[in-house]
């Protein structure tokens, strides 16, 4: 056999599973997909804002977190 033939011999199985699974089962796993993904809540892509305390509160600990860094690069030179 050629290739062409065995692909085509595979499709016409694949097409015959796809009916029976639909009479079985009812909906493809790919119609069940696109379902779930209809369903489920985007994210929207607005930026988020931080109250001015918060910004401080990270401010205050990225200053700490680099003064830690530059004491330790003082002790190892």
């Amino acid at each position: 056999m050629d290739n062409g033939k065995i692909i085509a011999a595979i499709d016409e199985q694949i097409g015959k599973l796809q009916q029976a699974r639909q009479l079985l089962g009812g909906a493809s796993s790919n119609e069940r997909r696109a379902g779930f993904k209809a369903g489920r809540k985007v994210r929207s892509t607005g930026k988020r804002t931080l109250s001015a305390s918060a910004r401080k509160r990270i401010s205050i600990a990225q200053k700490a977190r680099w003064a830690n860094y530059k004491a330790k690069q003082k002790k190892a030179a």
